[in-house]
């Protein structure tokens, strides 16, 4: 019945949208993947993996001068997971994606108010994740300013499953879902200025994680500091961004944070109207062989992590944490190709922060290819990716080289097409 309701809803909104502007529009993205050491290294004994999966979506958005309401629903399906005249979605994968309402409060202030998609700059710490098909979300409270070039948010989270056997949470706050960062609170702010060459922000943000105890009973919360600041200039061909960040205090189970830090820098310029040329950096910190009554190992918690540090995700993408960091070395040229298509090369080299436990630092070399090219009203991309691992990415993957297949590598094709169904603003 969930499904039902939310479609009845739309149209709802659809039939009093005289009142107000009303868009309602989607999208569908099937995408297919070899998988041949896509995220680790693959054995050579494993065979590559091979899946067509497939977001679809249906967005509406109702605006008026008080508000404005937004919903997005949303289903990932993996082709053939459901077994032939089932009557349910297997994987229970549709899910409201996105539901908030925008209160405009006056003088530039606003409150932004439930599921939604928070993201800032170039997606460092806070990001979209659009590539992964489900993409994340935050169910959270927003106060935000807004004048001429200059913007202040402040968000605000308190995280609960109802998990008690009451049915409800009428006796304490315990919060049972971990995992990949999971917070049960979060508060944050973020000031950005714009120049017209320059633009700089600074991010304040702390993250409670619920703690277990060693049989599972709830036991506190460990706090943990994020902060940092992202700076973008730009001035004709030429472009410059950098990451400073550090993170302090606890993770999850009192795991102590000392020391940890990222910092980025990313050059680009336009060498003409049909090549675009990158070089950048990123340095990552990691723990050393010998540590372990704390972490020095930083990790970028929620932010769009498979644009940094190769599309073959074998960095931040669920891994990687407490680990022995990174530094990355990258190149990339887009070229131009006409008739709305485009190539993008890519080379990025890796190395450990922290030398790995046999004093190893090299992680090996990634190229990334990816080809885009938009039609009438959809569009389609093709990405190939390899990975020529060195000693030390053998050793962090726990395969050893002669067990590892010859070859590391991953190719994709994606379909975009994102219709608009209905559309009452007025021009």
């Amino acid at each position: 019945m969930k499904k039902q309701y939310l479609i009845i809803t739309l149209l709802f909104l659809a039939a009093n949208s005289i009142y107000a502007q009303f868009t309602l529009d989607g999208q569908f993205r099937p995408r297919t993947e070899y998988r041949n050491g896509f995220g680790s290294i693959i054995p050579d004994a494993a065979d590559a993996g091979f899946a067509i999966s497939t977001r679809a979506r249906l967005n509406a958005k109702y605006e008026s001068e008080a508000y404005q309401f937004y919903l997005s629903i949303q289903d990932v399906m993996v082709w053939g997971e459901n077994r032939q005249i089932l009557p349910d979605d297997q994987n229970d994968s549709f899910a409201v994606f996105e539901a908030w309402a925008n209160i405009n409060l006056g003088k530039g202030w606003s409150t932004k108010l439930g599921r939604q998609v928070i993201s800032y700059d170039d997606q460092r710490i806070f990001g979209g994740l659009d590539w992964a098909q489900q993409g994340r979300n935050h169910d959270a409270g927003l106060l935000k300013y807004k004048k001429d070039k200059f913007m202040l948010d402040v968000g605000l989270a308190f995280s609960q499953d109802f998990d008690n056997p009451t049915g409800f949470q009428s006796v304490g706050t315990a919060y049972n879902t971990s995992g990949f960062f999971t917070y049960k609170t979060m508060q944050y702010l973020y000031a950005k200025q714009q120049w017209d060459k320059f633009s700089g922000s600074i991010l304040a943000l702390n993250n409670g994680f619920q703690n277990f105890d060693t049989e599972g009973a709830a036991d506190g919360v460990s706090s943990l500091q994020t902060i940092g600041t992202h700076l973008a200039y730009k001035a004709g061909s030429f472009s410059a961004n950098a990451n400073l960040f550090l993170q302090t205090g606890e993770r999850q189970n009192e795991v102590k944070v000392g020391g940890a830090y990222l910092l980025g820098l990313e050059l680009g310029y336009k060498a003409s109207d049909k090549v675009a040329l990158g070089l950048g950096t990123e340095v990552i910190s990691g723990n050393k062989a010998d540590t372990t009554d704390k972490t020095e190992a930083f990790f970028p918690l929620y932010g769009t992590n498979h644009k940094f540090n190769g599309f073959m995700d074998y960095f931040y993408v669920g891994n990687h944490a407490n680990s022995v960091g990174l530094f990355d070395i990258h190149a990339s040229a887009k070229f131009d190709l006409g008739k709305k298509s485009s190539l993008l090369v890519k080379v990025l080299n890796f190395s450990g922060e922290q030398e790995l436990p046999s004093g190893e630092k090299s992680l090996g070399t990634e190229i990334d290819l990816v080809f885009s090219k938009a039609f009438n009203g959809y569009g389609l991309a093709v990405g190939y990716s390899q990975m020529f691992a060195a000693d030390g990415m053998y050793e962090l993957k726990g395969v050893t080289e002669d067990l590892a297949a010859s070859s590391q590598n991953w190719a994709w094709v994606q379909l975009t097409i994102k219709p608009q169904f209905l559309n009452t603003k007025k021009e």
